[in-house]
């Protein structure tokens, strides 16, 4: 039934509805998703065997909520798609600060107005959009902020005593009544102000100047905090923790399909960039697998994370090098090339903590060795693998490539070589096309000239070729020519 258009107390008294408290709310619209089969937490990959039935869990039992996680784990996305499990509408008293509900008021202004007008009380209905308040602590929230304080304006105004609770104005946790709160970075407030909140999740009362309010304020918390705050920033005070029902561990992409499908859906891509730039499936992983390096590296703090973030940036990056690319030489369309992840480094540099030694190396050469990881953990599940020994007179795989690099000078691969230079650059290297047919016969078309590149990144970095960056580019050559040239 809609009973939105219902004005006044007394008619929706008449036409049954039914209140209900939030984390009721909640939990009966969320055994009606699962019932009827629904995705309760949309757009959310590579939770759903483990963070989300943590956190259907928590909302069957009522709980208040932490979920603590590294950055870039979707903690305060999984919070916002819990609006989701809220009525559409509920009803308020209209005029109300605090969201009252007419069936149970608890502020001074609804319990007046109702014993007042009665049944007649006009009421107003609030959309669950409306239904979210999020804050993120930061050193300088204060009490005032979250609770309340007594405004000497409004007694001026009002002619009232600071005596009278009147002249109290309530703060952003009483104004959130009936709806989610989230703090997010929990440890990051301080302790004082940590224990002004152990009354809200408790006994349900704010005291605020003096006054002690009995507010049974009816809020669904949700806090999320990340593990490295508790030893470089602060900590959860432990009488507060001990009110949270539920902690849920969230965690970075087991996978790099998971990793995939959230840049994918996270990247926020030009609709031309979309129809002009062919992305190769080969770039899109070899961009994910970069992740997960990083969180192995040994120049990289693992404490700090690596957030899912730098995927969706790099990937951005990406195709920003391959656009500018084409802009420059007036083409109409193009492909991304492996040379193209020189342009991602930015990204990875701005989002990586690097411990002491990655200082030293420098944060650039770091960049570098993720991409080339990447490609290293890669290139054996599509080609042959390397062997650091391999037999005398035994005929390898890239025996022609290698070859080739013996009696020609190299190739260049300039950033900005055209399309149809850049294709012919590749095509004058024998060995190369007859590699891919025999290896990856199923390949696409499109894909042909990027897995060309992709061997001989391969083959550098298993030390049967040499890679240089030179100033406008890319420069392939055999070790003796590379040998020459680190010692000339």
């Amino acid at each position: 039934m809609d009973y939105t258009t219902i004005k006044d107390f007394g008619a929706l008294k008449a036409a049954g509805y039914t209140p209900r408290g939030i984390k009721e709310e909640l939990r009966e619209n969320l055994i009606a998703k699962i019932r009827l089969g629904e995705t309760v937490f949309e757009g959310v990959h590579g939770y759903e065997d483990t963070v989300i039935p943590e956190l259907e869990r928590a909302i069957l039992s009522k709980h208040n909520i932490n979920l603590l996680g590294l950055r870039g784990q979707a903690k305060t996305r999984l919070a916002r798609l819990m609006v989701n499990l809220l009525d559409e509408y509920i009803p308020v008293v209209e005029g109300s600060e605090i969201n009252d509900d007419p069936f149970q008021p608890i502020s001074r202004y609804a319990i007046e107005l109702l014993n007042e007008k009665g049944d007649s009380t006009p009421i107003s209905w609030l959309h669950r959009s409306e239904r979210f308040s999020e804050k993120l602590a930061t050193p300088d929230v204060t009490v005032a902020d979250l609770i309340g304080d007594v405004d000497p304006i409004k007694a001026a105004n009002l002619r009232l005593s600071y005596a009278d609770d009147r002249v109290i104005h309530f703060g952003m946790i009483p104004r959130a009544n009936r709806s989610i709160f989230v703090i997010n970075e929990l440890p990051d407030l301080q302790a004082r102000i940590q224990v002004a909140l152990f009354n809200i999740l408790q006994e349900g009362d704010i005291q605020i100047r003096g006054f002690k309010l009995r507010l049974p304020l009816d809020l669904q918390f949700i806090f999320t905090a990340n593990p490295e705050d508790y030893t470089n920033r602060g900590s959860i005070v432990t009488p507060l923790k001990d009110r949270i029902g539920s902690q849920i561990l969230t965690h970075y992409p087991t996978s790099v399909a998971v990793a995939k499908a959230i840049t994918q859906q996270e990247a926020n891509l030009e609709a031309n960039q979309k129809e002009q730039i062919y992305v190769p499936e080969l770039a899109r992983d070899i961009l994910e697998q970069i992740s997960f390096e990083a969180r192995d590296n040994e120049f990289i703090d693992a404490k700090s994370g690596v957030s899912a973030r730098m995927g969706i940036t790099a990937f951005q990056n990406l195709l920003s090098t391959a656009e500018l690319r084409m802009l420059r030489n007036g083409d109409a369309t193009t492909s991304v090339r492996l040379s193209d992840f020189m342009g991602i480094v930015p990204a990875i540099t701005g989002k990586v903590e690097l411990l002491y030694e990655g200082e030293q190396e420098g944060a650039s050469e770091v960049a570098l060795s993720l991409i080339e990881g990447a490609i290293k953990q890669l290139f054996p599940l599509l080609f042959p693998k390397i062997e650091k020994l391999e037999r005398e007179n035994e005929r390898q795989p890239y025996d022609d490539i290698v070859r080739w690099f013996l009696d020609a000078d190299g190739i260049q691969l300039p950033d900005e070589l055209t399309d149809a230079d850049y294709q012919q650059a590749l095509d004058s290297v024998d060995g190369l096309e007859a590699l891919i047919s025999k290896y990856q016969p199923d390949a696409k078309k499109e894909d042909a000239y990027f897995l060309r590149e992709f061997v001989l990144w391969g083959l550098t970095l298993y030390n049967k070729l040499s890679k240089y960056r030179v100033d406008n580019g890319l420069q392939f050559q055999d070790n003796f020519q590379g040998y020459l040239r680190n010692n000339i």
